[in-house]
């Protein structure tokens, strides 16, 4: 189905990631093979694809013009989640049926689709992440609440759905209609708008597509995520409570250390963060790696050598899954938002996958327990130096 869940700070011997400039070596890219179908036929773009009202931006326009050029092509799972935006093999889900062959399509995911479109409207990677990140977007010029309906938008206005966590994201067209990557064994198309259930509101994006500056106090910006998360005046939970955010928020980053060991919704690090302000925040609601990547450390503790005779690799790649054994069909045991560093026991040939254009069956034993396939772990497609499971 579409993707759901958040990037989130998580434990570094556990997994996930933001794509490599293409730095992956060999993974035994083999010829993709395929029984089914990898690209859908692309249609002829469908005649009601288009900017269809007035009131949008160049940018806007421009934006409206590439997703509508992706009509006809398959939705994908993770698809669209590249180091450069555009259309990439998903993965299976974990849950639905419908998603089993993404591996074998390449396309977009909803938030894939997006990304791709404000990427090739202004050259910039504006919108990298799920529904979520792309909700919580500090490239977000306006926003519109649910209540509001679609009486104040215009041609490429981002359209949201989710009760906290927003799960699937579509472009305004104008005149009720909109563009989507909607959910697995179906392809990009034009639809109606719906503005029931759970529709959340929507986003207009910055028309400049200008990131938004760093901090004048010399931090860097990060997004936060979860409700009534508390920032400390010292990196413990038990210490005194200096600010509380109702919701996910930009947090200016000064440095970060080894401290308190936490754990919370499921994950544990010990890695704080200083906020401009002084105070201290748990890296687990920070949206990220678990160590926060170009942030140094403050001066406390050396982060500690990988356990249990493990050896310490990079991940790479977006929305990435660790399962509980070596086949994308298992249970999914966490998952990395962004690159992030994996300490890998050993490894072993099993499940053959295939994705984002490589192949191989190698795959890695973390030491959580947890399985990773070497597609997404930079190096070689058998990892130098790691003993065979």
């Amino acid at each position: 189905m579409r993707l759901t869940t958040p990037g989130r700070a998580v434990v570094v011997a556990a997994a996930l990631a933001t794509v490599p400039l293409l730095s992956v070596t060999a993974h035994a890219a083999t010829a993709h093979t395929a029984t089914h179908a990898v690209t859908a036929p692309r249609a002829a773009q469908d005649a009601t694809c288009g900017v269809l009202a007035s009131g949008a931006s160049a940018t806007a326009e421009a934006a409206v013009a590439a997703a509508c050029s992706q009509i006809g092509v398959w939705y994908s799972w993770g698809g669209g989640h590249g180091a450069t935006p555009g259309a990439t093999y998903g993965y299976y889900d974990g849950s639905d049926p419908d998603s089993l062959h993404d591996n074998e399509r390449k396309g977009f995911d909803c938030s894939g689709l997006m990304r791709y479109a404000y990427y090739r409207a202004t050259g910039r990677d504006l919108l990298n992440g799920t529904a979520d990140d792309q909700y919580h977007s500090p490239q977000a010029a306006a926003r519109f609440s649910a209540a509001q309906g679609t009486a104040p938008l215009v041609p490429g206005d981002l359209m949201f759905w989710g009760s906290g966590y927003m799960h699937h994201v579509a472009m305004y067209l104008g005149a009720g209609q909109m563009v989507e990557a909607y959910e697995s064994g179906t392809h990009i198309r034009v639809t109606a708008v719906r503005t029931g259930g759970d529709y959340a509101g929507a986003v207009r994006i910055n028309p400049s597509g200008t990131p938004v500056p760093p901090p004048a106090d010399g931090g860097s910006t990060f997004q936060t995520w979860g409700t009534g998360v508390r920032t400390h005046s010292t990196p413990s939970v038990r210490s005194s409570v200096v600010d509380t955010f109702a919701g996910p928020t930009q947090v200016s980053v000064q440095c970060q250390e080894h401290a308190e060991t936490v754990t919370a919704e499921g994950y544990t690090n010990d890695i704080w963060s200083k906020l401009a302000d002084g105070s201290w925040l748990t890296n687990i609601y920070i949206k990220g790696p678990a160590e926060l990547p170009g942030i140094p450390d403050c001066g406390g503790d050396t982060p500690p050598p990988p356990s249990g005779g493990s050896t310490a690799f990079q991940t790479w790649g977006t929305g990435v899954r660790t399962h509980d054994e070596p086949n994308v069909n298992a249970g999914v045991v966490d998952y990395f938002a962004q690159p992030t560093t994996v300490n890998v026991v050993c490894q072993e040939h099993a499940q053959t996958v295939t994705a984002d254009g490589y192949t191989n069956d190698a795959w890695s034993k973390l030491t959580n327990g947890a399985w990773l396939t070497n597609i997404y772990i930079k190096g070689p497609a058998w990892l130098p130096g790691v003993a065979t499971c």
